[in-house]
Order: C-alpha cells, then structure tokens, then sequence
C-alpha cells in the first residue's frame, strides 16, 4: 500500500471540496465573548500527487505546519492582486518553510512537489464552511487576468 493511501486510511481522511483529503482534529473552546466560533479548528490535510487545493478563500488566518512527504507549495494572491508562493517543507537550505501563515483574505490553493505531502492546518478563530469561498476560473480571470497561468491550473473549470 502507497504511504499516501495509508495515511489517508489510518487518519480517517475524507475528500474536501477544495481538493485531496481532509480530517478535522482539534476544535478549541468557544469564548463567551463570541458564541459562534471556537477559539481555533486544526486538520491534516493531505495532497497526493496529482491532486490541487484549488483557489478558495477564508475570513481568518489559517497557519500550515509540515508533517511528512514532499513539501508543498501555497500559491497565494493577496488582496492587492499581488501574486506570491511559499514553499511548505523541512529542506531550510532550498528556502522550505516548516511553517507558512495565509492571511485573511488571501485566495489560495497548493500543489504538491512530490509523490505525497501530510500538513496540518491551524484557522483562528475557528474555521466554518460558511467563511470558505471556493472560486471558479472565470470569477478570477475577471479579477485576475495577469494570473492567467496559475488560475487555469488551480480552479474547478467553470460548467
């Protein structure tokens, strides 16, 4: 058995919408102050190796730790249209990361540089599905044509 489908077999993981797999682990204590989201939500979160984490986009920060595999890379544009990438893994010397914070607002999708790559995924407050926009090629086209390449290559084709 492929390392990647015993892991997404002894983690319980599930397929996201955004792409590859997903399990929810740790959710953190709601605050009285804010009765609708826990302080933190965590997941592993799993890519294989021809699977994408298509353009979405999230209303809190979502902090990526490295666990196992090939590292990945978060291809991010921020709000300002600016378009970057970070590089998730433990090769310092190459420029890896083992930690990349996504700030709020960024729309962003990974890809894997590799056979497999296992990461955690840290969103405060609280990840819920209804903060996460998952967008489609035409949506960012129309904000976003000098992203032409990469937009093409992370986004669920429109029908």
């Amino acid at each position: 058995m492929k390392r990647s489908d015993e892991l997404i077999q002894k983690l319980n993981l599930n397929p996201h919408p955004e792409g590859g797999y997903y399990a929810s682990i740790f959710k953190g204590d709601t605050p009285e102050s804010n009765a609708l989201r826990p302080q933190y939500t965590s997941i592993y979160f799993l890519l294989k190796e021809n699977d994408r984490s298509h353009f979405h986009q999230l209303t809190a920060d979502e902090l990526w730790y490295f666990h196992e595999g090939s590292a990945l890379t978060i291809h991010m544009i921020e709000p300002s249209g600016l378009y970057r990438t970070e590089t998730l893994g433990l090769d310092i010397a190459k420029g890896e990361r083992p930690q990349v914070l996504v700030k709020k607002g960024t729309i962003f999708g990974s890809t894997v540089n590799g056979d497999y790559g296992l990461v955690g995924c840290m969103v405060s407050p609280g990840f819920c599905f209804d903060d996460f926009t998952l967008f489609t090629e035409k949506e960012l086209l129309e904000r976003y044509p000098q992203h032409v390449s990469i937009i093409k290559q992370l986004t669920i084709k429109d029908s």
